[in-house]
């Protein structure tokens, strides 16, 4: 049987063609699952895996933020980070219309329109990070400097951290 042709996402033309390198990964899967269960089937630390989070601010524009998969987006810090009032998660259903991309498959990179995006900076304390390739069963491994530049986005500190 011939191998299959690995079909790049929007995401991976992106930083072909911004000379980015990544190593892409792939995994089985036929629908959404967490970032925990992706990492567990790639046997990746939990904190060098991000989700890629999209939420609308009180002046309806869209912002994404892109956290370590066992964290929580802390909501008061992510609308500080982009000056806003507020910000709050966007219905599961309005992804692919805002995005291009399905739930479990959304990417920072590549977008359908160009958004406000932070990375939390714990980040930067990662040599390479994993993030959603652009569709299910894919992850991009890259530094996360490289994911900055490719979406676009600062780092900030945007996670909710126990006290």
């Amino acid at each position: 049987m011939a191998k299959q042709k690995e079909v790049k996402t929007n995401a991976m033309r992106i930083l072909e063609s911004l000379k980015i390198p990544y190593t892409h990964h792939t995994y089985e899967c036929e629908e959404f699952v967490d970032g925990l269960q992706i990492a567990d089937k790639l046997s990746l630390p939990y904190e060098q895996v991000y989700k890629t989070l999209v939420t609308v601010g009180s002046s309806k524009n869209y912002f994404v933020f892109v956290i370590p998969i066992a964290e929580e987006l802390d909501m008061k810090k992510a609308a500080k980070s982009v000056g806003e009032k507020s910000v709050e998660m966007i219905h599961v259903k309005d992804i692919n219309a805002i995005t291009g991309y399905i739930r479990g498959g959304c990417t920072a990179i590549g977008m359908k329109k160009q958004y406000v995006t932070r990375i939390d900076e714990s980040a930067k304390t990662q040599e390479q990070i994993y993030v959603s390739g652009g569709r299910i069963g894919s992850q991009i491994q890259l530094k996360p400097d490289d994911l900055a530049k490719a979406a676009k986005a600062e780092f900030a500190d945007i996670i909710r951290h126990e006290n």
